[in-house]
């Protein structure tokens, strides 16, 4: 199976099942002397684990990482950083009685068809735990990115068609942590929490939208043809299991504009360049444009639910229907901005030191 690398650089890989002995990543191409210990990373690992409130799946992992190598009295050593987190609480015995059965919405059918055969507790490989490595990755890259000055923060800003206004930085690194539903708006994330508890009570799902903005890019990152900076953060955030969609800056809105309503005017505010609106999203031409990076990503619904379904059987290839049991979140928005944070942060770190690496010292 190829495709479990990412980036050219700032490279990780990542391994692991969602029932298998635990998940992890290497993390290469890491500068030595960065201060970096499992106190880091855990803090990232705890906003994305299971079990936060009644909002998420009741299984119950600390998803405590451990360092095992690249790391030598509190700062990277560059050489390669392995990280794990062992799985504790898996229980497979709600997926024994369906394991032929192709989950709709899963990887099941696709995965099957693809390499003949497939590890059916939780979905293996392909379960949404595997984003446990890349949030574990993520923290080194937000760790390496704040030595340059660039934050990446994020916060849900839709879940089952219900809204938020617009919300200043301020607010976002306020209040977007506050609450189960990780909204900025605390009066919407009650309304969203209502939504998410509705549908839990009906054995069904919903879905939302998260943005995730990075603060003080420096210009110039990103190459102008194939790896444009947008173009790759659309991949990572795309590769997320859970996301169905990515939108730059204005996104779709671009379309029922004229070009004077959504081109970002230039000025010089205080010696600096800068732009009077920020429909671009913070890249111009695929690179970076010192404008705050804005994306946005559509997660869908939770895919394992209670209700009844009409599926195939994998071994007889015939019709059949599926009940999805087990520990399943009634919406999994808040448990993926954590995982598109550190999506964002992983293409900008790497996007940084390639950005280093192309200019004469």
């Amino acid at each position: 199976m190829g495709g479990n690398s990412f980036g050219e650089i700032f490279r990780i890989t990542t391994f692991g099942e969602s029932h298998g002995a635990g998940v992890g990543v290497v993390v290469d191409g890491c500068p030595a002397g960065l201060k970096l210990c499992e106190a880091d990373v855990q803090a990232e690992l705890d906003r994305r684990r299971p079990g936060q409130s009644r909002l998420t799946t009741p299984r119950s992992e600390a998803d405590s990482v451990s360092i095992l190598s690249g790391v030598f009295e509190g700062k990277t050593t560059g050489t390669p950083i392995a990280m794990i987190v062992h799985n504790k609480d898996q229980d497979s015995s709600a997926y024994e009685s369906i394991k032929d059965l192709a989950r709709p919405n899963h990887a099941d059918y696709t995965f099957f068809m693809k390499y003949g055969l497939r590890d059916w507790r939780g979905g293996g490989r392909s379960s949404g735990r595997e984003t446990v490595s890349r949030v574990a990755a993520g923290a080194v890259a937000k760790k390496l990115l704040s030595q340059s000055g660039v934050s990446v923060i994020g916060h849900t800003v839709a879940v089952a068609g219900i809204k938020t206004g617009e919300v200043s930085h301020a607010g976002i690194i306020g209040n977007a942590e506050d609450n189960p539903v990780r909204c900025a708006d605390p009066d919407v994330a009650a309304k969203m929490e209502e939504a998410i508890l509705a549908a839990k009570r009906e054995g069904d799902s919903v879905g939302g939208v998260v943005e995730v903005i990075a603060l003080n890019v420096p210009v110039g990152l990103g190459e102008p043809v194939f790896d444009k900076l947008d173009a790759d953060l659309a991949k990572a955030i795309m590769s997320i299991g859970a996301v169905k969609g990515v939108e730059i800056g204005a996104g779709f809105a671009v379309t029922d504009r004229l070009g004077s309503e959504n081109n970002d005017e230039f000025i010089i505010r205080d010696g600096k360049v800068e732009t009077t609106s920020n429909n671009s999203g913070g890249i111009l031409g695929g690179i970076s444009n010192g404008m705050p990076i804005v994306l946005r990503a559509a997660v869908k619904p939770t895919s394992s639910i209670a209700k009844e379904q009409r599926t195939i059987d994998l071994s007889t290839v015939e019709e059949a229907t599926i009940k999805v049991g087990g520990r399943h979140d009634p919406c999994i928005v808040p448990r993926v901005l954590p995982v598109c944070e550190a999506m964002v942060a992983l293409v900008l770190a790497d996007h940084l030191l390639r950005n280093r690496a192309s200019k004469v010292w």
